[in-house]
C-alpha cells in the first residue's frame, strides 16, 4: 500500500470490505429492490385515505419498517459501492437508480405521516399505547404536528428528496472524480498529489519546504473550484432556509436543530465556550510545535505536525488489530466479539486506491452488520482513527439489536460520543503498557493532535463557520466564494491569534469537508467528546459500574433525548461544567506534553 494510488480492481481483496454480507449477488439485489417495490404498492393500495384509527395505523407502521429496512439495505449497499470508487460508472448509475426510486417511494409514502398527523391526539396516542414497537415513531411524528405541511407538499417534498440532496453529491463528485491535483515539485523532485495523500501524508510531512510546497499546490487546485463549490454550498443553505421558512421555524438553526433534540443554548455554548477558552491551551501547544521543528514561523500549515515526528511509529493492520481489541477488551466480551468480527468478517476497507472517498466513516444499515472505511497509511495515529470507526460500529451494533428500526437512532449531538469514547480507552491503554517518557509524550501528543485537535478545533471551527453562513442566510443574505474565504480567514485568526500565520490558501479549508452538507454537524464531535472525556473520567475512578452505565446507554438507540443520554452516564450538559473540564483537561495534557519535553531534552 505504497503512496502511489492503484487502480481499485488492483488492490489487495484482503484489505477492502465485504458487501457479499449485504446482497451476495446483483441478482439479490435486484430481487429485494423488486420486493421493495411490491410492499410499497401494497402499503399504498391497503391503506391510503384509510389511516383513520389506532388499528391501521399499527398495521401500516408495522409494514412500513419492513420497508425501511429493506430500502437502507439497498441504498447502503449502493452508496458503500460507489464510495470506495467514485469514478466506477456502473456504481454511479446504480447509485442513482436507487436514490431515485427511494425518493419515489418516500414520495407516494408520505400520505402516512401526513394522514396520521391529521387525526386528534387521542387516536394517535391510542396507537402509542397499543404498540410499543411503534411508540417512539408515533411520539416523533407528534412532535412534528406543528410544523407540518399540507399532505399534497410534504408529498411534493419528498419526491424531489434525490434532487434536494444534489448539492452533496455534487460536491462529492467534483472532489473526488474531477480534481486531478497531479503533482508537485520541490527542488526537482516530483511528488503525487491527491486529496488522500495531502490529508494522510503531506500535511504532517517534517520537510518544511515539502510540506509547505504541498499545501500550496492543494490549495491552488482548490481554487480553481471555489467558485462552483461555493454555488454548490449556497444552494444547499438556500434549500435549508426555505424548508425552514416553509414549516415555520423561527430560524434555520431551529430547523436544524429540531430533529437532534436540542436546543439553540447548548449549541451556541459549544462553539463560544471553546472559541473562548480553549484557544490559549492551543496557542500554547502551536508555540511547542514551532520550537520542536525550529520553524522560522508558525503557519496554519504547520499545526498538524507532531510532537516526535521521528518516533511516530509504523503499524501494519494486523499489529493494529491486537492494539484496539486489547484496549477496547475493557468493555467486555459481547463488544470484544463485535470488534473481532470486525476484522474476520472483512467490515473495513482499509485500502488506497484511486477514487476512494477521503477521510473515515461508518455506515451501518440496519439488518446488516456495519461497514468502516478508511485510508490505511501504516502510522500509528490510525490507530485512534479505527477506535473510532469501531466506536460508531460497535454503538449501531448495540442498537440495532436492542431495538427494531424506528427505534435505532440517537440525536446528531450524541453521536460521535461513543466513537470518540473508543480512542479514549485507546489512549488509556497505551498509557498503562508504557514506562518509557517518550511514548507517553507520543500518546499525549496523539490525543491533542488527533482526538481533540480534530474534534475539539478542527471540526469546532468548521461549526463557527458554519453558525457565520447560516447567520446571513437567516438574514435573507447569500454566501459566495470570496465571502466563504473571508469568514473562513477571520474564524481561524480569531482562534489563533498572532500565534499562527493564517498563509495564503488556509481559507479554502471551507471546500475540504462534507459535513456542511449535514446539517448542524460539526459542533456535534465536541459535544459527544465532553460526554465521552466525563464517561472516561468516571470508568478510571469507578470502573465497572461507569462502564456498564455506559453499555447501557449504547444499547439505547433513539429512546433518550442528549440531556437524558447525558444524564444516564452521570454526566448534566445542561450546564458549563462538562464542556469546562473537558477543556481543563486539555490544558493539562497540553502542559504534561511541555513538561515531558523539557525533561527529553
Amino acid at each position: 500500500m505504497g503512496k502511489g494510488l492503484l487502480a481499485r480492481k488492483d488492490v489487495d481483496e484482503r484489505y477492502t470490505w465485504d458487501l457479499s454480507s449485504i446482497f451476495k449477488r446483483e441478482e439479490e439485489f435486484e430481487t429485494k429492490l423488486e420486493e421493495l417495490i411490491k410492499l410499497a404498492d401494497e402499503v399504498e393500495k391497503e391503506f391510503k385515505g384509510k389511516l383513520n384509527d389506532s388499528i391501521s395505523i399499527n398495521n401500516c407502521l408495522d409494514k412500513l419498517r419492513l420497508i425501511y429496512e429493506l430500502g437502507g439495505l439497498l441504498g447502503s449497499y449502493s452508496y458503500l459501492s460507489l464510495a470506495v470508487d467514485q469514478t466506477n460508472t456502473e456504481a454511479q448509475t446504480r447509485q442513482m437508480r436507487i436514490s431515485n426510486m427511494i425518493s419515489e417511494i418516500t414520495s407516494r409514502l408520505s400520505f402516512i405521516e401526513s394522514e396520521i398527523l391529521q387525526l386528534d391526539k387521542e387516536i394517535i396516542q391510542k396507537a402509542m399505547n397499543e404498540s410499543e414497537d411503534n411508540s417512539l415513531f408515533l411520539k416523533e411524528i407528534l412532535e412534528k404536528k406543528p410544523y407540518a405541511l399540507h399532505p399534497e407538499v410534504e408529498k411534493t417534498l419528498s419526491a424531489l428528496s434525490n434532487v434536494l440532496d444534489a448539492p452533496y453529491q455534487i460536491y462529492n463528485r467534483a472532489k473526488l472524480a474531477d480534481m486531478d491535483f497531479g503533482s508537485f515539485t520541490v527542488d526537482g523532485e516530483d511528488y503525487p498529489l491527491s486529496f488522500v495523500l495531502f490529508e494522510g501524508k503531506w500535511e504532517y510531512e517534517t520537510d518544511t519546504k515539502v510540506r509547505r510546497a504541498a499545501a500550496e499546490a492543494f490549495s491552488n487546485k482548490l481554487r480553481e473550484y471555489q467558485h462552483t463549490i461555493a454555488t454548490v454550498y449556497q444552494t444547499q443553505v438556500q434549500k435549508e432556509k426555505i424548508i425552514a421558512n416553509l414549516r415555520g421555524f423561527d430560524s434555520v438553526f431551529d430547523s436544524l436543530l429540531f430533529s437532534q433534540k436540542v436546543d439553540r443554548e447548548l449549541y451556541d455554548r459549544q462553539i463560544d465556550l471553546i472559541m473562548e477558552y480553549l484557544a490559549p491551551h492551543m496557542r500554547k501547544y502551536a508555540k511547542l510545535i514551532q520550537k520542536i521543528h525550529n520553524l522560522d514561523e508558525m503557519t496554519f500549515v504547520d499545526l498538524k505536525l507532531a510532537v516526535d515526528p521521528e518516533y511516530e511509529p509504523r503499524i501494519s493492520i494486523e499489529k493494529a488489530r491486537t492494539y484496539v481489541e486489547e484496549a477496547l477488551s475493557v468493555l467486555g466480551d459481547d463488544y470484544l466479539n463485535i470488534v473481532k468480527r470486525a476484522f474476520d468478517e472483512r467490515w473495513i476497507d482499509f485500502v488506497q486506491n484511486k477514487g476512494k472517498s477521503t477521510g473515515a466513516f461508518c455506515a451501518s444499515p440496519y439488518g446488516s452488520h456495519p461497514f468502516i472505511l478508511i485510508s490505511w497509511t501504516e502510522m500509528m495515529r490510525e490507530v485512534f482513527v479505527l477506535a473510532h470507526e469501531l466506536g460508531h460500529a460497535g454503538h449501531f451494533y448495540l442498537a440495532h439489536e436492542n431495538n427494531n428500526i424506528f427505534n435505532t437512532r440517537p440525536s446528531k449531538y450524541v453521536i460521535e460520543a461513543p466513537s470518540t469514547m473508543n480512542e479514549m480507552l485507546m489512549a488509556n491503554y497505551l498509557m498503562e503498557n508504557t514506562k518509557d517518557k517518550r511514548m507517553r509524550r507520543w500518546v499525549l501528543s496523539t490525543i491533542i493532535s488527533r482526538t481533540y485537535y480534530h474534534n475539539f478545533v478542527t471540526h469546532l471551527l468548521e461549526a463557527a463557520f458554519q453558525r457565520e453562513v447560516y447567520r446571513i442566510i437567516d438574514e435573507g443574505g447569500s454566501v459566495h466564494a470570496e465571502l466563504l474565504n473571508k469568514l473562513k480567514r477571520e474564524v481561524l485568526e480569531k482562534f489563533w491569534g498572532d500565534d499562527v500565520i493564517i498563509n495564503e490558501g488556509a481559507e479554502l479549508t471551507w471546500m475540504r469537508q462534507p459535513h456542511y452538507y449535514m446539517g448542524l454537524y460539526p459542533y456535534t464531535y465536541s459535544a459527544g467528546l465532553t460526554i465521552a472525556t466525563e464517561v472516561n473520567r468516571r470508568i478510571l475512578s469507578e470502573g465497572q459500574k461507569a462502564i456498564d452505565d455506559w453499555l447501557e446507554v449504547l444499547k439505547s438507540g433513539g429512546r433518550y433525548t442528549p440531556i437524558e443520554f447525558a444524564k444516564k452516564v452521570g454526566v448534566d450538559i445542561t450546564t458549563e461544567k462538562p464542556l469546562l473540564n473537558t477543556i481543563e483537561y486539555i490544558g493539562q495534557i497540553i502542559d504534561e506534553i511541555i513538561k515531558l519535553t523539557e525533561e527529553l531534552d
